[in-house]
């Protein structure tokens, strides 16, 4: 997640992270040498040796929280509890593959469709863009997760 725009850049899941799970899951989410600066992570033992190694090749710092200190990682701490209250409470989960699936779809409604308050009411994805929305036209309405929440724009008014 970046912390200025609030874009979620990698989302993935598993029943049991590893080291090697999770190291590979930075390489995911970092191609191409596109790395950030520093990482924030807690104390877990999913982050192990293969992990700081590929922190410390790729140039990127790692920042350890301070034990029971959720306050922290506060915006990774607010995505962790948005998913869970907007999307995993309200749906009824049946195998590993539909949850990857409902994830993928809540993270792209969380950046292209959700405004963020911490952001001044932007949508990170389009967080400092200068697009200026249509004013006139109907407003449609596209359901998100089943319908679990809605993501509402104009058409293009033509005469």
């Amino acid at each position: 997640m970046q912390l200025k725009t609030r874009l979620v850049i990698h989302s993935a899941v598993t029943r049991s992270p590893t080291d090697e799970w999770t190291t590979q899951q930075l390489r995911e989410a970092t191609p191409w040498d596109d790395h950030p600066k520093y990482l924030i992570r807690d104390h877990d033992r999913k982050y192990g040796s293969m992990f700081s190694s590929l922190t410390a090749s790729s140039g990127i710092k790692e920042l350890k929280t301070p034990f029971q200190a959720p306050k922290a990682n506060a915006v990774c701490e607010r995505f962790m509890g948005s998913l869970k209250r907007e999307c995993l409470d309200q749906v009824l989960l049946l195998n590993q593959r539909q949850l990857k699936r409902v994830l993928k779809e809540y993270v792209r409604y969380y950046n292209h469709a959700r405004p963020h308050q911490g952001i001044q009411q932007c949508i990170p994805g389009m967080y400092g863009k200068k697009e200026i929305p249509p004013v006139t036209g109907k407003i449609i309405s596209r359901p998100i997760l089943g319908g679990l929440h809605h993501d509402y724009s104009r058409t293009a008014y033509l005469n």
